[in-house]
């Protein structure tokens, strides 16, 4: 039996870029986070041949991988090659659909890394994300980036630049444990009570991304920024680049903010937030604000009725954390 961790992430800036529509022009830019919120993988070997699969209120029991219904599932069992003669549960700490912090990416990533450690076999990073791209946006032809892929199996605070060739190249924001813990504590993130699909979002951008290259380009150019406030550690610049961030995103397509979002946003820097967006395409899911320690009680009261999930910044990605094997059947 083993189990798989892949965490989650917030985008810090750059978001749209890494859309393919995008990127084959000119190169994309994001900077992105691994949090502490997970999607667990556990997988066992059976005695028979059968497939039970359990998730959320759900369950498969099948004899072939290419019977099962989730299709992340099915379809990470094909690219591994694994048939057969196992059990597999998921575990989400948080919705697993709509959230905007990458679960479904999480997810797959997640899954390749268990099953393939199952199968008695250790592959990179690059590996695992270049796959869940091929299965996300190849196969099942989901109209989203490149981003949360590679987020989810390199973790950390990291820049990732997607190029026209399809090759993505990342590199690590190193930050010493206190100054992790600094930037960290100052990310508030609150669920604003809406799940949503974002396919219909980001199939909108997609389409609108020519007459949008002007907002994508300053897009783009405020990723750089977060990444040059990072490196100098002026910390509380990034606050002001989401806000500007978050002004650009919402031209991108329609339903990325609602009457509700503006509201909460706007309660939030009356009480003090720096900047914020919604995580994600955007509609629903969870609204990420920067907020200084002195200010952060008065955005708590402003937004009570909405309920808090505390983060902090993780510096590890896909990862097996635990494998007990035994003889084969």
């Amino acid at each position: 039996m083993l189990i798989s961790q892949t965490p989650l992430r917030i985008s810090l800036g750059g978001g749209g870029t890494d859309l393919r529509a995008y990127y084959k022009d000119s190169d994309g830019f994001v900077v992105s986070t691994a949090i502490d919120k997970y999607m667990y993988v556990l997988i066992k070997e059976r005695f028979d041949s059968k497939i039970y699969l359990n998730y959320a209120a759900r369950k498969e029991i099948v004899d072939d991988i290419s019977e099962i219904q989730h299709e992340l599932v099915r379809e990470a069992g094909l690219v591994t090659g694994l048939r057969n003669g196992f059990e597999l549960a998921t575990f989400a700490d948080i919705p697993s659909e709509g959230s905007g912090l990458g679960s479904s990416s999480s997810l797959t990533v997640g899954l390749l890394n268990a099953m393939h450690t199952f199968r008695g076999r250790q592959v990179t990073h690059d590996q695992l994300a270049e796959e869940a791209c091929m299965i996300e946006i190849d196969i099942l032809k989901k109209p989203i980036g490149k981003q949360d892929q590679y987020i989810a199996a390199h973790g950390g605070l990291t820049t990732i630049t997607f190029h026209g060739s399809e090759r993505v190249t990342t590199e690590r924001l190193e930050l010493d444990e206190r100054e992790r813990h600094d930037l960290g504590g100052r990310f508030m993130l609150f669920f604003t009570n809406v799940t949503r699909q974002a396919s219909s979002i980001l199939t909108e951008q997609q389409e609108k991304t020519t007459i949008n290259r002007k907002h994508l380009l300053a897009i783009h150019g405020l990723g750089k920024k977060i990444e040059d406030a990072i490196r100098s550690r002026k910390f509380d610049t990034i606050g002001e680049i989401l806000d500007e961030n978050w002004t650009l995103k919402k031209n991108l397509a329609s339903g990325i903010t609602t009457p509700q979002i503006d509201d909460m946003y706007k309660r939030a820097r009356a009480a003090g937030a720096v900047g914020g967006k919604v995580a994600g395409a955007g509609g629903g899911g969870f609204l990420l604000l920067y907020v200084k320690p002195e200010h952060q009680a008065k955005v708590r009261e402003a937004l009570s009725e909405y309920r808090r999930m505390p983060i902090m910044l993780d510096n590890f990605g896909a990862t097996i954390i635990f494998n007990q094997r035994r003889y084969r059947w």
